[in-house]
């Protein structure tokens, strides 16, 4: 990696050429190109649906090409043309905020009742079943004396 850096600046290429090149650009890289800061582009990424940075394994944002393209076209709709964030997002085709969010919280339908299956006379459930229901109802039991030995000392006047 480090001679190939060599190699770039030894053969006088701007940084522009040499970013031109690279497949992922981090946030601070694309801030530069950009003339953004990076609270910006996070609250973008959060507005605009399209502009979703991978990650690195390191939990670093990677821009592609297409995406500081897009950082630029935002950029432009907002502080030349004077768009609002809404105008914009409708300019670009994407979805309204609002649209999204009543998509993603849209009431589901019903849900299907899972099948309800008999368990087989017999089997290793149906057995164990009484032994577990006694077991409950044991802790139940347990559970109300702790209760009621807790209210009486409760009761009791201070000492």
């Amino acid at each position: 990696m480090l001679g190939k850096r060599r190699n770039v600046i030894r053969l006088g290429l701007s940084m522009a050429e040499q970013s031109a090149r690279k497949l992922f650009y981090k946030i601070g890289e694309v801030c530069q190109m950009t003339d953004t800061q990076p609270y910006v582009l996070r609250f973008w990424e959060s507005e605009f649906s399209q502009l979703a940075p991978t990650k690195s394994r390191s939990g670093q944002r990677l821009y592609r090409r297409k995406d500081v393209d897009l950082v630029k076209e935002i950029k432009r709709l907002l502080y030349e043309e004077g768009y609002t964030i809404a105008g914009v997002r409708q300019k670009l085709g994407m979805p309204d905020s609002q649209e999204v969010l009543d998509e993603l919280f849209e009431p589901p339908g019903p849900m299907p009742a899972p099948p309800r299956r008999e368990p087989t006379p017999g089997s290793p459930r149906t057995q164990a079943a009484p032994k577990v229901t006694a077991g409950l109802e044991e802790i139940l039991r347990l559970m109300d004396e702790t209760d009621r030995r807790l209210k009486n000392r409760r009761d009791l006047p201070p000492k």
